[in-house]
């Protein structure tokens, strides 16, 4: 119980920087379980392209990581047991591990191989930089100065994104050309550019958004970007990326619910999708200012929507819900 009381308290001195975009006292609307979407939203080609490279399927891939969880009951237990610390249903977890498998990479056969694959990305001297300039002196430049005025590691990290994608991304500053491309996929990603890593298929700037609220919760020591190592070891190690997989899950539902006046927490699919295309702060706001637009001219609110990767997870749920 005394870890809920903390998650509550981080919830709410997040959910007080996000205000101004609330739509004040209303009661979010509950979003009910299953798939707005009759169909399957359209796969990403880069998936399809992924997945026909490793001579697989997607339904094989599915297979795979539900008889992984389905097998594994420790690693059930896990996500039991994280899920509980951070008020979140386990499916939301499930979901998204389901999704990142399907889509992205194969499961490993056994929990025990990505502790090995931990090990190996944990042995020091990794560095986050872009074309011999580090992220450190990056982000010291003039640009993100009013970054430097917030605190709070969601707040910081979505701040300096905000700031990549609006003054740098596929532009020349100071006589220096930027790709046009994710601040996650240029600076934070040394071994495979545009890739994620371990169960949770995790980006390094997700872990550095969560770091407080995972430090506060879970006990786990804050992540900084001046320690490569430590944050690589956070998102390989299974134990403590589940903690935050279930934080990036427990802040899209916080964030929808202040921001976007959506309850999403009984929906897996649409949680799925945001842990998916990450940002969920930033969709929450875009998601409020239509639905502001659309009630002045008389119309309903348009609901969250699940795309492929979240639409696949609500398809699976009543299979799913068997693992527990």
């Amino acid at each position: 119980m005394v870890r809920r009381h903390l998650l509550y308290a981080v919830s709410v001195a997040l959910s007080l920087t996000l205000l101004a975009e609330s739509p004040a006292s209303a009661k979010p609307l509950m979003v009910p379980e299953g798939n707005r979407n009759k169909v399957q939203p359209k796969i990403p080609g880069a998936s399809v392209k992924r997945t026909k490279q490793t001579k697989s399927t997607f339904d094989r891939k599915y297979e795979k990581i539900r008889d992984l969880l389905k097998r594994d009951e420790k690693l059930r237990g896990k996500i039991v047991a994280v899920a509980e610390t951070y008020g979140i249903d386990p499916l939301h977890i499930v979901g998204a591990l389901v999704g990142e498998h399907t889509y992205n990479v194969d499961a490993y056969d056994r929990l025990q191989a990505y502790y090995v694959k931990a090990v190996s990305y944990a042995a020091g001297g990794i560095d986050f930089r872009y074309d011999g300039e580090d992220v450190d002196e990056f982000i010291q430049r003039e640009a993100f100065s009013e970054c430097a005025e917030l605190t709070g590691s969601f707040e910081v990290w979505s701040c300096r994104e905000a700031v990549w994608n609006e003054t740098f991304r596929n532009r020349t500053v100071d006589g220096k050309r930027f790709p046009d491309d994710r601040f996650s996929a240029v600076f934070f990603q040394p071994y495979y550019a545009g890739q994620t890593f371990g169960l949770g298929q995790l980006n390094p700037l997700t872990a550095l958004k969560l770091t407080d609220l995972v430090n506060e919760v879970s006990g786990y020591k804050k992540l900084s970007h001046q320690r490569g190592d430590d944050v690589y070891k956070a998102i390989m190690n299974p134990d403590i990326t589940l903690a935050y997989v279930a934080a990036a899950l427990r802040n899209s539902i916080d964030v929808y619910g202040d921001i976007a006046g959506f309850d999403i927490s009984e929906n897996p699919g649409i949680t799925a999708t945001l842990y998916n295309v990450g940002s969920p702060d930033v969709r929450a706001k875009a998601l409020a200012r239509t639905n502001r637009s659309r009630k002045a001219k008389g119309l309903r609110p348009r609901y969250p929507q699940e795309n492929y990767y979240g639409w696949l997870v609500n398809d699976k749920l009543e299979e799913l819900k068997e693992l527990f």
